[in-house]
């Protein structure tokens, strides 16, 4: 078995399938931590519906799935900030595919799709009780580094060079 990695349009049903199972995981393990409980199942549907990754969408952004013996099983999405810097977003990988590499391949394949946009620079944010993704990201080259967004629940903010843009594959 192994992975296969591919543009996938946000809105297809494996991209919301796996938004779904992200979304409702990190939001899991935040409301465990600091309030005992798991996330509400109206504000989970609340806030499913409102993150729809329209900013992962052509021209300006990708999302990527990775595919794993057929099924659906991670995402990565890159959004460009302006026109050098390009933000990592959405890396996932599903809980029973987990340790197989895909989350390295996801990451590395971002990359590619951010430099095709023109990025010279990725930029990523994360929490502190994620720490298998920022443990991730520092084996991958990423170098923690001064906050780029207010995001309410961002603890960690990384930073990666990616060297000159190049010319998006045909």
């Amino acid at each position: 078995m192994s992975w296969t990695i591919a543009s996938e349009p946000v809105d297809s049903p494996a991209a919301a399938a796996l938004w779904r199972a992200y979304y409702t995981e990190v939001s899991d393990r935040w409301y465990l931590l600091h309030e005992g409980r798991r996330t509400d199942p109206t504000e989970l549907e609340r806030e499913i519906v409102a993150r729809s990754g329209a900013e992962l969408a052509p021209p300006g952004g990708q999302l990527l799935v990775g595919w794993y013996d057929g099924e659906a099983a991670g995402s990565a999405g890159v959004r460009l900030l302006d026109a050098e810097t390009a933000e990592l977003t959405r890396v996932f990988v599903r809980e029973e595919v987990r340790g197989r590499g895909g989350a390295a391949l996801l990451v590395a394949a971002a990359e590619e799709a951010a430099r095709a946009l023109g990025a010279t620079r990725i930029v990523l944010d994360t929490r502190g009780d994620l720490v298998e993704a920022r443990a991730l990201y520092a084996r991958l080259g990423y170098a923690e580094s001064e906050p780029h967004n207010d995001d309410t629940y961002a603890e960690h903010w990384f930073r990666k060079d990616l060297g000159a843009a190049r010319e998006p594959l045909n």
